[in-house]
């Protein structure tokens, strides 16, 4: 049976929040940095409310990551990698040394190796072109042709929607599950340390150090 090794990357393989990376390249971006004006009063209300606790998490972020597409929506699909390639550039002295010591250890023991993440798809990809990974799940930007489509919702994975994009993704497999391992920091990522006979908390937030206490996980 084949074993996993399911990685989150913001938090946990990246050390910080891959949307504020992102927010603070599209302000300083030397030709869409335009766009950022638009960007900002358009998800200043809905952060606020999440502030106030109106506004429900989960469905903020997935909103923070529509209003980002859609103020980049002029560009096409080759701008558009190259623009995420440039914001991945930046993003390589934060990774965890720890983590990547795990990420190695696993694919010399020939795991099945996970990137599963609510970042941007392409992001991902360009952020993660000098590591192995198997299968790299994050969200994807709708596309009509060469151009975004911003009639389209974005699907943000998040939360319970990892475990459905990772059983996807290993269908068909026999995936031996008390032996394998999974990689994350937030309490949201419980579904998918849940799932594996090996969860790792990885500088835990408060809610998860308190659950990996108390279930003898280990902890980076």
């Amino acid at each position: 049976m084949m074993r996993v090794a399911i990685f989150d990357f913001d938090g946990t393989l990246y050390e910080k929040e891959t949307f504020q990376l992102l927010m603070d390249h599209l302000k300083t971006h030397p030709t869409y940095h335009t766009a950022y004006g638009g960007f900002f009063r358009s998800i200043l209300p809905r952060y606020l409310s999440y502030k106030l606790k109106l506004y429900p998490e989960s469905r903020m972020k997935e909103r923070s990551m529509q209003i980002y597409i859609r103020a980049l929506e002029h560009l096409s699909k080759k701008e558009l990698k190259t623009y995420f390639a440039e914001a991945a550039e930046k993003m390589q002295a934060h990774f965890n040394d720890n983590v990547i010591k795990k990420l190695e250890q696993h694919v010399e023991n020939r795991d099945h190796v996970m990137l599963v993440s609510g970042a941007f798809t392409p992001l991902l990809t360009s952020v993660t072109k000098n590591f192995h990974f198997d299968t790299i799940i994050g969200t994807d930007i709708p596309f009509n042709e060469q151009s975004i489509d911003t009639t389209k919702t974005i699907y943000h994975i998040q939360g319970e929607r990892k475990n459905k994009k990772i059983f996807e993704a290993l269908q068909g497999q026999a995936v031996d599950w008390n032996n394998s391992y999974a990689y994350g920091d937030s309490y949201s990522d419980l579904p998918v340390l849940q799932l594996v006979g090996n969860p790792v908390a990885v500088q835990p937030d408060n809610r998860l150090h308190t659950v990996a206490q108390e279930q003898g996980w280990d902890i980076i």
